[in-house]
């Protein structure tokens, strides 16, 4: 048994190229988490799933866009964003994964967006 808190099958909802992902499965992997991929650009979470993690991650929902991006970048989101409402966002968050901050990982009481291991840790163990 390891020291990581019991969850049910976690979702790893990640864009493999993206070397934060990369870092965040390595550390899944090394801590012998089980986990269920998802490729966020080929299975792009919907309205319904962005709508129900917001609400249970406790985050404001800008931190769910992916601000570095160049997607969220040449459609002006920065200045877009403050005007629209939280479904409006939520809509434009599931038209494309790019937009979205990632990974995400989905777990029965715990969504975690980006990684950083001490969060991971906290949250996890």
């Amino acid at each position: 048994m390891n020291e990581y808190k019991e969850f049910t099958m976690l979702k790893f909802i990640c864009y493999p190229k993206c070397t934060t992902c990369q870092k965040a499965k390595k550390w899944l992997d090394d801590n012998k988490i089980e986990y269920e991929l998802r490729d966020i650009k080929q299975d792009n979470p919907t309205f319904e799933e962005l709508t129900e993690w917001y609400k249970k991650s406790g985050l404001p929902l800008k931190k769910f866009f992916n601000t570095s991006g160049l997607l969220y970048k040449s459609m002006d989101l920065k200045n877009k964003l403050p005007g629209m409402t939280e479904d409006e966002m939520l809509q434009l968050l599931s038209t494309d994964g790019m937009l979205e901050k990632r990974p995400i990982l989905v777990g029965n009481d715990l969504v975690l967006v980006g990684f950083k291991e001490s969060e991971w840790n906290e949250k996890i163990k």
